[in-house]
């Protein structure tokens, strides 16, 4: 298995603390990134702004991107991921509390590769996460993954 960073775009510090300790729960040991605001986002992962410095090749291995974000929000980050051909790939999982279907349905028109609503229950926000992990960490393969 890869054990590329996890960028984590997420400004509900709850939320990320969850999504964390669901990964690690799962045996994932992947660093994960946090990105607390859409412009954080677009400078780790472009490597400018705070995060000049960062290797921009060095792409996470999967974005669980929030939308409801401060200074950008998901939707503008990932119209920027896709934009560029560097990022053009990088799998973006959309994980939200958003229960807008305009969000979902532009989420995928902007390229998204999955969109999951975050669960309430927090045992089921556990096992989501958990299952996210496991998926794209393990399972999915990517264009110039030569780990497997």
């Amino acid at each position: 298995m890869s054990n590329r960073a996890i960028l984590l775009v997420e400004d509900n510090p709850d939320d990320e603390e969850l999504t964390t300790l669901a990964l690690r729960e799962s045996g994932i040991v992947n660093q994960i990134a946090v990105a607390r605001d859409g412009e954080e986002a677009l400078d780790w992962l472009f490597g400018r702004g705070r995060h000049v410095g960062r290797d921009p090749a060095e792409l996470p291995q999967v974005v669980l991107l929030d939308l409801k974000l401060p200074k950008i929000d998901g939707l503008e980050v990932l119209a920027a991921i896709r934009a560029d051909e560097r990022t053009r790939t990088l799998p973006v999982v959309v994980l939200t509390s958003s229960r807008e279907d305009r969000d979902l349905v532009e989420s995928y028109r902007l390229g998204c590769n999955s969109y999951v609503r975050k669960p309430v229950d927090f045992q089921q926000f556990l096992d989501a996460a958990r299952q996210l992990g496991l998926y794209w960490l393990v399972l999915n393969e990517v264009p110039g993954d030569t780990t497997r």
